[in-house]
């Protein structure tokens, strides 16, 4: 009988929250920098009883997936064409592993000058530190693809989109997906930094939230916000990407 593995990093966590609770709680650090989790815990609830807390994350996620959509749409042709066409990889693709080492909160003067603090500059920055990530993976996933594929599909009589749409595509998938789940986390660092400098009143955000804890002093605000980011991101993975990836192992014949 196999050991439920879903009961290991539970407890672990659930140790290391007991350690943290009794390290605050006998004074050997101030609370002040670093709050036990019961006070984590205690904003918490209060933010989410008095609707600021989902406010702000359907704020957020709102401009998440409207900015990782529109990166990945871009992206995904982009990187298409980098993969199949020489000039366009020595051009595109160069200046797309360029853009990719930029950070983004780099993006975030040029949103304000290009679309003054508004939903358009968050947006802006979103996609910027989603399309290149994107673009990378779809390129080198496609020039992954096994010659041996595109011959005996081509021999068969395949051509063109046919080509793409059953062969080319579902062959780079795996890696696609990949780079999709690594634009998601470029595109979540990316939004934080356009919340954080881009002030925007009528969307108050987690990236705000996390700002006006900074100016509060109200480290329990910080942490918690910081809390409630990896817990999206991390459902985010479990709900959309891991079961995809499951789905691909599976029909491959890698995962029962």
């Amino acid at each position: 009988m196999k050991s439920p593995r879903a009961l290991v990093p539970i407890v672990i966590g659930l140790l290391v929250l007991g350690f943290w609770e009794w390290y605050v709680r006998s004074g050997r650090v101030e609370d002040f920098f670093v709050p036990a989790p019961t006070q984590i815990g205690a904003w918490f609830w209060s933010a989410l009883c008095d609707g600021s807390l989902a406010s702000a994350t359907w704020v957020t996620m709102r401009r998440l997936m409207l900015g990782f959509a529109i990166g990945a749409a871009i992206g995904i042709p982009i990187g298409a064409l980098c993969a199949r066409s020489s000039l366009a990889r020595d051009t595109i693709g160069i200046l797309s592993l360029g853009l990719q080492t930029l950070p983004s909160v780099c993006w975030v003067p040029v949103a304000i000058i290009a679309f003054d603090p508004t939903e358009a500059a968050v947006v802006f920055v979103v996609v910027m530190g989603t399309v290149w990530a994107v673009v990378i993976a779809v390129q080198e996933s496609v020039l992954n693809v096994q010659p041996l594929y595109l011959r005996a599909a081509q021999t068969m009589g395949s051509r063109g989109w046919h080509l793409w749409t059953h062969v080319i595509f579902p062959a780079a998938l795996p890696g696609i997906i990949s780079g999709l789940k690594q634009g998601w986390a470029f595109a979540w660092r990316s939004l934080m930094a356009a919340e954080i400098f881009v002030a925007i009143i009528d969307g108050f955000g987690l990236g705000a939230l996390l700002n006006a804890g900074r100016d509060l002093h109200r480290m329990d605000l910080v942490m918690g916000v910081m809390a409630v980011v990896m817990l999206v991101g991390l459902l985010a993975d479990l709900i959309f990407f891991s079961p995809i990836e499951r789905w691909l192992r599976r029909s491959r014949g890698l995962e029962r």
